[in-house]
């Protein structure tokens, strides 16, 4: 395992452990996507700076393979033409060129086992990054319900209405204007029975008045009949 898979298995680790105690888990979150973006960025320098470096120690390997071919058949050139001495320089370069051969192929494996490994660990930090990323829209969403819920509740507590007392139920408000306008009618139908009463009191006064004036008149008639007036 390499050193960057276990520094980040051990932050993995402490977000997790983190997030168990976060009042605001996206703040969090955002964190350690911002610290994964920046390791996804410099590692992608890095793995740029590993692909020239593999170019240029590719292209010193196959040089180092093209000069020991050349010395090589320099050296046979001069031994046919009888000049050992001059094929021995030529095979002497030779066998240097060889081995820079060898040391640069190493070398040139070696870069690309590790462009390898940094591109595998760059997916997986890819991978990660877009993991956490929908998982931070999933918590933020929820942490959004949950703020316009805590609106709510502090808009209504208690249940109450807006505009209403804080905690009056909207039963009990609206008990209370029932019962409000049930005495304001009862107070209404009361001075429309006093008035009818009143009207019937005057009729009944006035019935009563009349029957008293037509007794008196029929007693005048009796006395003025006893004093001999006749009525026409």
């Amino acid at each position: 395992m390499s050193i960057i898979k276990r520094v980040r298995d051990i932050t993995v680790a402490t977000l997790n452990e983190r997030l168990e105690k976060a009042e605001d888990p996206v703040k969090l979150i955002d964190q350690f996507l911002w610290s994964t973006r920046e390791e996804i960025i410099q590692a992608e320098r890095l793995y740029q700076q590993y692909a020239a470096h593999g170019n240029n120690l590719k292209m010193q390997w196959l040089q180092a393979e093209q000069l020991k071919d050349k010395r090589e058949q320099q050296a046979l050139t001069a031994l046919k033409a009888g000049e050992e001495h001059v094929a021995r320089m030529a095979l002497h370069e030779k066998a240097a060129s060889e081995e820079r051969a060898v040391q640069y192929r190493e070398l040139y494996e070696q870069t690309q086992q590790n462009a390898q490994d940094l591109e595998e660990q760059l997916r997986e930090l890819r991978s990660e990054y877009q993991t956490v990323y929908d998982k931070r829209e999933y918590y933020a969403a929820r942490m959004e319900s949950l703020r316009l819920q805590q609106r709510m509740n502090a808009r209504y507590a208690g249940g109450g209405l807006a505009g209403a007392p804080s905690g009056q139920q909207p039963e009990g408000m609206f008990r209370r204007l029932e019962d409000r306008i049930s005495d304001m009618e009862l107070e209404a139908r009361s001075l429309r029975d006093l008035r009818k009463a009143g009207q019937s009191f005057l009729t009944s006064a006035g019935e009563a008045v009349q029957s008293v004036i037509e007794n008196e008149l029929e007693q005048l008639k009796r006395k003025l009949q006893q004093e001999g007036w006749k009525s026409s």
